[in-house]
């Protein structure tokens, strides 16, 4: 038995980054007005840099990010779901990556244990998320430091997952877009795919590869 463990922000779903084009239109800003890129740009957002350098932390990033949106809209918003939501929380379909639906699909085809491993997943969509998004279902495990209040990368996160698959470390193949994270999950002794956010459909078949589970047409 083996699991395909995700991360969810990113590598499930397309980046925030990614989707300003939505966040616009949801919240009526003009066209161009979000310009911070994190990943895909990162000399132009000094912020995104400071996290990476582990001198703000994930959270401290998307809370700066949610109050200057806020703002921009005549909003106090103190919680960063209060951004999500209002940016993509209505249809959340719309920002899942479809090479995420392929390889869970695969994945649970071939009798794959699932589990999602995040930070922020309740946190940022609300607690009602998982019942709008039937994608979520195919999951036999949830780890949300929504609730937990254990982020990646603390050796315990993973060592919570990894108990409730209920299957050897070596025998999980974490995907996440967060290098530190990464780091994380082979110091639990799994075996780990760092998630490019800008090659998707590679990531998801190197993990496919890893569990010995045979490409679906998209992502060939």
């Amino acid at each position: 038995m083996k699991a395909l463990v995700l991360d969810f922000g990113g590598v499930i779903s397309r980046t925030l980054f990614e989707t300003h084009d939505l966040t616009e239109v949801a919240l009526n800003l003009p066209r161009g007005t979000l310009t911070w890129q994190g990943p895909f740009d990162p000399a132009n957002d000094i912020l995104w840099t400071d996290m990476q350098a582990d001198k703000i932390t994930e959270r401290d990033y998307w809370m700066a990010r949610t109050t200057q949106v806020g703002e921009l809209i005549g909003q106090n918003w103190t919680m960063m779901e209060e951004f999500v939501q209002a940016a993509r929380g209505a249809e959340p379909e719309l920002i899942i990556r479809p090479e995420a639906v392929a390889a869970i699909q695969a994945a649970k085809a071939a009798g794959c244990r699932l589990a999602i491993l995040s930070n922020e997943l309740d946190l940022f969509y609300g607690q009602d998320f998982s019942k709008r998004l039937p994608l979520l279902k195919a999951f036999d495990v949830v780890v949300d430091a929504t609730y937990t209040h254990i982020l990646k990368p603390d050796a315990r996160a993973y060592a919570t997952c990894i108990e409730a698959l209920g299957i050897e470390a070596n025998d999980c193949i974490f995907v996440d877009d967060q290098l530190r994270n990464i780091k994380g999950g082979l110091a639990a002794g799994m075996q780990c795919v760092h998630f490019d956010v800008m090659q998707p459909k590679k990531s998801y078949a190197d993990a496919l590869s890893l569990l010995g589970v045979a490409l679906p047409t998209a992502l060939e």
